[in-house]
């Protein structure tokens, strides 16, 4: 498996030439829209799609499309979210901090694939760009969800995983695991 696939997914770059109508999926989907973002729910147009495409793509520390693989070589990936985590300001690198969102297309959701890919992003954001802090916003159901990962409650919806080591992993896998 390589550094940018997990158990049964793909994370490769956004690529705004390709992926302009699969973030309009994205966003035109009230029920996921709610469930991933803070914001207060509304319409959302082309532009608006366009934006969120171009922050996930080159304004945060690392965003991603979370793909099902190819099913042969002639195929390509088939798109089913979206993942990014935070961009940390200069004047507040050293707490070394992020935070997680995530958008699964419906048809994609109660999977797991979301549970997967939060997992291979924790790894990532521990073991390779050295954080100490993840964090998390949840709503409704999906607050119990991250808390099985082993994020901690913060303020009724923000959850916050803290590695409390240079070993990421060894305190991440606790936390997972129980």
């Amino acid at each position: 498996m390589g550094p940018f696939e997990s158990a049964r997914l793909v994370y490769r770059a956004v690529e705004p030439a390709e992926d302009e109508e699969f973030f309009l999926q994205i966003q035109r989907d009230p029920l996921s829209f709610q469930n991933s973002n803070a914001r207060i729910a509304a319409p959302q147009s082309r532009e608006d799609a366009k934006r969120y495409m171009n922050h996930v793509a080159s304004k945060v520390l690392l965003g991603v499309v979370i793909c099902l693989p190819a099913a042969d070589q002639d195929s390509k990936h088939v798109p089913i979210g979206a993942m990014h985590l935070d961009a940390i300001e200069p004047h507040l690198a050293h707490h070394r901090n992020t935070d997680i969102g995530i958008d699964i297309l419906r048809e994609y959701q109660g999977k797991g694939y979301g549970s997967e890919a939060i997992n291979w992003v924790l790894q990532w954001a521990f073991q390779i760009a050295g954080l100490h802090r993840v964090g998390i916003c949840a709503f409704g159901l999906k607050a119990e969800v991250v808390r099985r990962y082993g994020f901690k409650d913060n303020f009724g919806m923000m959850f916050n995983l803290v590695c409390s080591s240079m070993n990421g992993e060894q305190v991440m896998e606790q936390n997972l695991s129980g």
